[in-house]
């Protein structure tokens, strides 16, 4: 682990909703630094802020005040092309709902985003392959989603978000749409892939179980960060 070289490191980062009398503040001047290989869980009630987070540091919305650094780049006041360009290269989303595209396979699913990020077709199926293999669903690689299992998609949303070997994997509730039993397996998946590819990872969830398997908890509160 680099201590030098943060993957993310957010300073002050502050976000309001509406103003005056009506004015939400959800983020106070939150601080967060993740070094290289970390993989941090983001815990809090919920409408603390975590998803507001998470799209700041996924720069998929812009904080009020604050500095964003990812991998050493500041991003706080790029244009949307060069954040887009950022997000592509360097970031990977889960979410709660797997967002796979209907009409394509589980494989095409993985194969996409490689592609709009400049692979090869060839490269890109075969690395597709390769984490269908890894997330136990080589037998399904031929299935559209709405022929797989819940658990099953995402998997294959887990595929895609590691398609492009970010530096940064981000996961809103990844597990929260999946029953018990399935959501622990699927969890443990993604930890175990994250961990063998030495990605950092910030991942918020509302299980204190899955929150303990990770290297180390930050709390939402009020609006700040607070460490476990």
């Amino acid at each position: 682990m680099n201590n030098k070289n943060p993957v993310l490191h957010l300073q002050g980062i502050e976000r309001h909703f509406g103003t005056g009398d009506t004015r939400l503040s959800v983020l106070k001047g939150a601080d967060l630094t993740i070094n290289r290989g970390e993989i941090v869980a983001l815990v809090g009630p919920s409408g603390a802020g975590k998803s507001t987070l998470l799209h700041i540091a996924g720069l998929l919305e812009k904080p009020d005040a604050g500095e964003i650094n990812i991998v050493g780049e500041a991003c706080s006041r790029l244009n949307d092309d060069k954040r887009t360009e950022i997000r592509r290269k360097h970031l990977g989303f889960v979410y709660q709902y797997h967002h796979l595209l209907p009409e394509f396979s589980a494989l095409e699913n993985i194969v996409i985003p490689q592609i709009v990020a400049g692979l090869g077709k060839t490269v890109a199926k075969e690395r597709a392959s390769q984490l269908l293999d890894m997330l136990g669903l080589s037998p399904r690689a031929d299935h559209r989603p709405a022929k797989l299992s819940g658990g099953e998609q995402q998997r294959v949303a887990i595929g895609r978000a590691l398609a492009n070997a970010p530096a940064l994997l981000l996961a809103d509730e990844p597990t929260g749409n999946l029953d018990p039993d399935t959501a622990g397996d699927v969890f443990n998946m993604l930890l175990n892939l994250t961990r063998k590819a030495g990605l950092t990872a910030l991942i918020a969830t509302h299980n204190p179980e899955l929150a303990a398997k990770m290297d180390r908890t930050i709390r939402m509160e009020d609006g700040h960060l607070v460490e476990v």
